[in-house]
């Protein structure tokens, strides 16, 4: 079997640019012939769904918080197996965590794992500053291991070569390549990141602009050679579902298309291995649900896409009467959004599938953002009350009408804002729509509820429209 390496991306800063190397990186590295696994730490859709497009290959997600550190070794060991390189992008700054001691932070997968780290360092009108940054990095904490500096948003020539003394002097650490500042953004920006690459209709060249960039402007050699040979444990496996026949002969549809892309790897493969069949669904494009045991909505922003998931009427009706006819359903953030009665952008309103009797509206403001924890305390189809579970919230939206009270609400937010007074989860019949995401990998109750609702509809014949 071939020797596998493995390489932390991380920056100084969210803004520092190590999307933009990783997936360059990953895209250059694949030109090449070499297989790359992707990963991406922390609770992010967009940057591992480019990280995804440029490997060919489905990028899971790290996250210390959600996940139990046996879990994210088995993610991680299991998947990167017999691959030539594993790549994770850190999150933010490589310190940065829930607290000062930076708890869940890439500094900590990093100790974890124990893998060797490329910094991603913004030069924007700085020079030797860029050095007593690095510096700081080096010192703050030992234990960590940063082999190698990527500059990124190089002026000059002249910037490039102060930049690089500079910090190989003050460090004892290669600088590896420095990425120019381009004249135009290849990933236009959104909120707190890049676009979905589902909306973004020049993927193949900006990939292809990225890899060439990495190719003329980094050592790809130097930077396979820093990447720490992973040490594999042959007992570490990925954990098979208690019933891994739970999903047999189950259909499960999930919509994947511009307006909803919002996907862990892990919960669609946690289906699978369950024995489900995915059904991937267009809620743009489709007339109607096709015959499915279940529905899945993912996050992603609806709000993009309102008028043409307004203008498809025939598929809203579907979802509705679906819904109506006891099809579980279980959706998060945008898929919550898209249960509602109508939302407003722009000021115009677009009608939704109609599910609840709620009118959405959106903010210039985040209404929500980072990790949160629930407890199950009202009925609802898919987990049991008495449980805890973590997730993460990040949204826009806000609700402009809703006639309900929050003690109707299924879940009790413990950390985090959820839909109102403090308080998530709406329910109907077999439908359970939250603004929290959750990671199959750190809820194991995710795909086992899931699941044997959907199983119970099969039972009993009403799969199908």
């Amino acid at each position: 079997m071939k020797k596998t390496q493995g390489l932390v991306i991380a920056g100084m800063s969210g803004g520092s640019g190590k999307s933009v190397v990783t997936v360059g990186l990953i895209r250059s590295l694949c030109d090449q012939g070499r297989s790359i696994v992707p990963f991406k730490k922390g609770p992010d859709y967009i940057d591992a769904g480019w990280m995804q497009l440029a490997a060919g290959r489905r990028c899971y997600n790290l996250d210390p918080y959600l996940m139990s550190e046996e879990s994210i070794r088995c993610s991680f060991f299991s998947r990167s197996r017999g691959a030539d390189l594993a790549i994770i992008e850190g999150n933010r700054g490589l310190f940065d965590g829930v607290n000062a001691e930076g708890a869940y932070s890439t500094a900590e997968l990093a100790l974890l794992l124990r893998l060797p780290i490329l910094l991603v360092v913004n030069c924007t009108k700085t020079t030797r500053t860029v050095a007593a940054m690095v510096l700081g990095c080096v010192k703050l904490d030992p234990r960590i291991e940063i082999r190698g500096v990527i500059l990124n948003q190089i002026a000059t020539e002249r910037q490039r070569l102060i930049v690089t003394q500079a910090v190989e002097n003050a460090t004892g650490l290669p600088v590896l390549g420095a990425f120019p500042r381009l004249h135009k953004d290849i990933f236009p920006m959104r909120h707190l990141g890049m676009i979905p690459h589902q909306e973004y209709s020049g993927t193949g060249q900006a990939l292809s602009l990225l890899g060439k960039t990495v190719a003329e402007n980094c050592d790809l050699e130097r930077i396979q050679a820093i990447s720490e040979s992973l040490r594999f444990d042959t007992k570490i496996e990925m954990k098979i579902p208690d019933q891994p026949d739970l999903g047999a002969g189950v259909r499960i549809g999930v919509l994947q298309d511009a307006a909803f892309q919002f996907y862990y790897s892990e919960n669609l493969e946690a289906l699978e291995k369950a024995g489900a069949e995915i059904v991937p669904v267009n809620a743009l494009q489709d007339q109607a649900l096709p015959e499915l045991d279940g529905l899945y909505i993912g996050g992603g922003f609806p709000e993009t896409s309102a008028r043409r998931l307004a203008d498809n009427k025939s598929f809203r009706r579907s979802v509705r009467e679906a819904a109506e006819a006891g099809l579980p359903i279980y959706a998060e953030c945008g898929g919550l959004i898209y249960l509602g009665l109508s939302i407003i952008v722009d000021e115009c309103e677009y009608p939704l599938a109609g599910v609840f009797p709620i009118r959405f509206g959106m903010s210039d403001k985040p209404q929500a953002h980072g990790y949160s924890i629930f407890t199950v305390e009202g009925p609802n189809p898919f987990y049991d009350r008495g449980i805890e579970i973590k997730g993460h919230e990040f949204r826009y939206s806000t609700i402009l009408e809703w006639q309900g009270k929050p003690e109707e609400l299924a879940l009790k937010m413990k950390r985090g804002k959820g839909f109102a007074g403090g308080r998530d989860g709406l329910t109907r019949k077999n439908v359970l729509a939250l603004y929290t995401h959750v990671h199959a990998e750190g809820t194991a109750e995710w795909a086992s509820g899931f699941l044997g609702r959907c199983r119970m509809h099969l039972g009993q014949g009403a799969s199908g429209l």
